[in-house]
């Protein structure tokens, strides 16, 4: 027994373990936003993307838990270390980083399942390898006899140390300053440094050998676990999972689909497990449990009552704060609720089930279930639900805190049903319900009725306004969610008038008129009076016989300035946009204006390379996804791409409208790098003209000849690209969102 003696104070030891926990999940959070944006150009930027790989992450991170649990409980310790050796071996084949060679997604159906084996394909084995550390090097570490290796728990804070700290690189040191190709190369070599510790962390079990085998000192008595301990550490870890990509997915659609916005939940979510397992969670826990209910009484209000009175970033934070208390509690509940060494690896394989099936069920059961994001407002509830529960909980009680709850539901859908003027009372509505957000507060040290009140508020709300908003039509794809509106306008007469709005999550994407007379004219960002107004007016006086391609369909409003003898070609990745557009019950711009018109589904990049070369006179780049832009589209390969389809004197003209994002820069960078010719128009309307917005557009060319129509034209404002010089082109290996950020 002198081998654990010898360990007892070494604190090199510690060092190496939780050393290598550190690199471990520092480059499991490398790979992950490393990887989905090699996959972004292949599926259009849409925040599903990230959501999908989540999953795939969760399945692979679970699966290296069972393999763990498995080998350290059924194996000795000289056989766990040849298998994970063979393993480890193995996973070298996927080595350095790609993608599967004529990789091309399906575009005629949902790609979930298809982005699912690609990553299957190009990192299933090292992730799979990855994802074993964190348990098998805690349990290894339990068995060396260190002195600290009856309670090895701490060492996870460690390993999500490296987690945060590798996801707040990225957007900050790697992707502005190492391309996508030197980020796989290194990766690999991390991987490979990874795997040398791993091997001396298996030397160290190796001579401790069998001698630290019976050493389990137990903290508690040695009883087995019950079902319901279980399934409560399985709640625990569902919840936050779930809340996590439900959140995600909704500022995702809502401000930016773009990296940075993405890391920014699943960095307070990592967080959360650095407090807990510390050896401050004692003290924090009831903290959390105590200010909870404090942030949840804005967050109600503002996000889900009245979320128009607030600026984006102040709702973003209430979002966030909201989020973070919930994780802090669920993960302070699982922290305290963690049992001896003897169950650590159950205790993981648990909790990354869980994780697995809060991913599950955003990716694959709710997008089929609801045509909203409507699993973040559930998870709220259940979150609160999950809050520490008095000892005693009776049946009766149990019926009783539901009673009002439902109780309140009922009386909200009779009310909503049967009142005919009801948006007449909103105001009073609102404020109803915010007086029932401080009723509810009163009930905070009863978790089900808190739970169920706050939930009966949030369904009330978003009940309002979805009749205040007048929704003819509401679905989800996997590009987001879409809705059709009626909304009203006063007419140039001083007349009510009604007209209908595509909205993708809370951005508008076109609009139409439904007057006769009317329903033909382009609007919103697309207007006669606007930059695409000015364009079709001037050129068609020139040529009249353009071949146009479109890339994003919206509502389909440019249709209406096609000529009879041209050719159009549009382009639309989401199949829900194009069931939209060609409804004429919604849109009827594409039954009314559209003669020659071809459509293409599918990512319009990949799409374009399968055209002839010098097919275009003029090719607009109006891709949206929410209020950004793809970063894949706006690539210098791309802008070669462009102007390999477009004739000698073809123009190229870019949408660029964007809250957040300064895409004018990426364009003036990209017109002095490759000697273009380009113009831009901040278009603001000059007097208040129906559903005529204030628009930005960029056209582009290889000689200034091309654009001299434009330029000399008393039509429009436009002039030359202000210049840039802080940041390096973006390529498909290199993109920089931070530098071009509002």
């Amino acid at each position: 027994m002198s081998q654990p003696s010898k360990l007892k104070n070494n604190w090199n030891l510690t060092i190496l373990f939780a050393g290598t926990l550190f690199i471990s999940a520092s480059l499991m959070f490398v790979l992950q936003p490393l990887f989905g944006k090699l996959l972004l150009p292949l599926l259009g930027g849409s925040p599903a993307v990230w959501n999908t790989c989540m999953v795939f992450y969760q399945i692979i991170l679970f699966l290296g838990y069972l393999y763990a649990h498995t080998i350290s409980t059924r194996l000795n310790q000289h056989h766990q270390i040849k298998i994970h050796a063979t393993v480890i071996l193995l996973s070298f084949l996927a080595l350095p980083l790609a993608l599967p060679e004529n990789t091309v997604p399906p575009t005629d159906g949902n790609p979930t399942f298809w982005l699912l084996w690609t990553l299957l394909l190009a990192i299933g084995l090292p992730f799979f390898v990855v994802s074993t550390t964190a348990p098998l090097i805690q349990k290894w570490f339990a068995n060396i006899g260190h002195q600290t290796s009856d309670d090895p728990y701490y060492l996870y804070a460690a390993s999500n140390s490296g987690s945060l700290i590798a996801l707040l690189s990225y957007p900050f040191l790697l992707e502005p300053t190492i391309g996508l190709i030197n980020q796989k190369y290194y990766w690999s070599l991390g991987y490979l440094i990874l795997c040398a510790l791993i091997a001396s962390c298996a030397y160290i079990l190796w001579k401790a050998g069998q001698k630290t085998a019976t050493i389990q000192i137990k903290l508690a008595e040695d009883t087995k676990l019950n079902f319901y301990q279980k399934l409560h550490w399985l709640a625990l870890a569902f919840v936050p999972s779930s809340l996590l990509l439900g959140l995600t997915n909704f500022i995702s659609t809502d401000i930016a689909s773009v990296p940075l916005l993405w890391i920014i939940p699943l960095t307070l979510y990592l967080l959360s497990f650095i407090i807990v397992f510390s050896k401050w969670n004692d003290k924090i826990h009831p903290l959390m449990v105590k200010l909870q209910p404090i942030f949840l009484l804005p967050f109600i209000a503002y996000a889900f009552i009245n979320p128009a009175d607030l600026p984006y970033w102040a709702y973003l934070i209430l979002h966030l704060l909201a989020f973070f208390f919930a994780v802090m509690v669920c993960h302070g509940e699982l922290a305290q609720r963690r049992p001896n060494t003897q169950y650590l690896t159950t205790f993981y394989l648990i909790m990354s089930f869980g994780g697995m099936l809060g991913g599950m069920f955003n990716t694959f059961v709710a997008p089929f279930i609801f045509n909203g994001i409507y699993e973040y407002p559930l998870m709220i509830v259940a979150a609160l639900l999950l809050r520490p529960w008095p000892k005693k909980l009776t049946l009766k009680s149990l019926i009783l805190q539901s009673i009002a709850p439902a109780l309140l539901i009922i009386i909200g859908n009779v009310l909503y049903s049967n009142i005919a003027n009801l948006l007449e009372y909103f105001d009073v509505i609102v404020i109803s319900l915010i007086a029932l957000i401080f009723v509810n507060y009163l009930f905070r040290a009863k978790p089900i009725s808190f739970a169920f009140l706050t939930g009966a508020i949030i369904y009330l709300s978003l009940g309002l306004h979805g009749l205040s908003s007048h929704t003819l039509y509401q679905e989800r794809s996997f590009f987001g969610v879409l809705a059709v509106r009626e909304s009203v306008l006063t007419n140039e007469q001083n007349q009510p008038e009604k007209y209908h709005e595509l909205f993708h999550g809370t951005t508008k994407h076109g609009a139409q008129r439904q007057v006769e007379y009317l329903a033909k004219i382009p609007l919103t960002y697309y207007s006669q009076p606007g930059p695409m107004g000015q364009l079709f007016k001037e050129f068609d006086s020139v040529n009249q016989n353009w071949t146009i391609g479109i890339v994003g369909l919206g509502a389909g409003a440019l249709i209406c300035y096609a000529k009879d003898q041209q050719d159009w070609t549009l382009y639309e990745i989401d199949p829900l946009v194009v069931d939209i557009a060609s409804n004429p019950e919604y849109f009827s711009y594409l039954k009314r204006c559209s003669h020659k018109t071809k459509m293409r589904l599918g990512d319009a990049r990949l799409s374009l390379l399968q055209e002839p070369e010098k097919k275009f006179d003029l090719l607009v780049i109006d891709a949206f996804s929410s209020d950004s832009v793809p970063t894949h589209l706006l690539t210098q390969e791309a802008l070669k791409i462009y102007f390999k389809k477009l004739k000698p004197n073809g123009i190229l003209a870019f949408h660029i409208t964007n809250r957040h994002l300064l895409l004018k820069k990426v364009l003036s960078i990209h017109s002095e790098h490759l000697h273009l010719s380009s113009l831009i128009q901040e278009f603001i309307p000059e007097k208040d003209i129906p559903l005529v917005v204030a628009t930005d557009w960029v056209v582009m060319a290889n000689n200034s000849e091309a654009l001299s129509p434009l330029s000399l034209s008393r039509l429009g404002k436009w002039g030359k690209m202000p210049l840039y010089f802080d940041m390096n082109p973006w390529t498909d290996d290199f993109t920089n969102i931070v530098s071009i950020w509002k």
